[in-house]
């Protein structure tokens, strides 16, 4: 009797164990040419997944155009200069791409040293609850000298946006007894990341 309720109860472990490797989420890395047909976007291709949660088949990326001259954007002299970061998410949908939400950002009409970077983009499913959340960093900035960057981090769950906004946090020096001094790195949650799970806040 003894043997029986071991091995029910390693049975049942040996369930539960499943049931938590199927509701992992787990993302794959794509490029530009892995993306399916009629899927149009801006920029140039960073970085991108593809995975599967409770809302079907995803797909993410995030682009960065670089420094250039937009002849769309308005200009006040010959020496500005643009860049523009975009992300995207599509959701498959009888084999084709459905887009779910995309964000843009810029630094326009730049006469000094320009940022317009991502620094950080990955999926995960902090809150467990089989929908993905979609995580990007990035920093912008116009300067002529080494002051912080302003910085975002975004991140997109079931089609509503979590925002967290600062800037970078630069050290600016070391004194003679080992200090270190900083400027910058304060930063912001939005109301809807206030009122996120405080998991989701934390791993931010």
């Amino acid at each position: 009797m003894k043997t029986i309720r071991n091995f029910t109860l390693l049975l049942l472990l040996i369930n539960s164990a499943v049931s938590l490797a199927q509701a992992k989420i787990s993302a794959t890395k794509i490029n530009a040419k892995q993306l399916p047909p009629g899927i149009e976007y801006e920029g140039k291709l960073k970085s991108g997944y593809r995975w599967s949660d409770s809302k079907g088949d995803n797909i993410a990326f995030i682009c960065e155009t670089g420094e250039y001259r937009n002849p769309k954007l308005q200009h006040d002299g010959d020496d500005g200069i643009d860049a523009e970061l975009f992300a995207y998410h599509f959701i498959m949908k009888d084999g084709k791409p459905s887009l779910s939400w995309k964000l843009y950002d810029l630094v326009s009409d730049c006469p000094l040293d320009l940022t317009a970077s991502f620094d950080d983009f990955r999926i995960s499913d902090i809150d467990k609850n089989g929908i993905a959340e979609v995580w990007m960093v990035y920093k912008t900035a116009c300067r002529g000298d080494v002051s912080p960057a302003e910085m975002k981090l975004i991140m997109y769950e079931n089609g509503k946006k979590y925002a967290m906004r600062g800037t970078e946090k630069i050290l600016q020096g070391v004194d003679e007894n080992g200090n270190k001094s900083y400027d910058g790195g304060e930063y912001k949650f939005d109301p809807a990341f206030m009122k996120a799970p405080a998991e989701v806040r934390t791993y931010a």
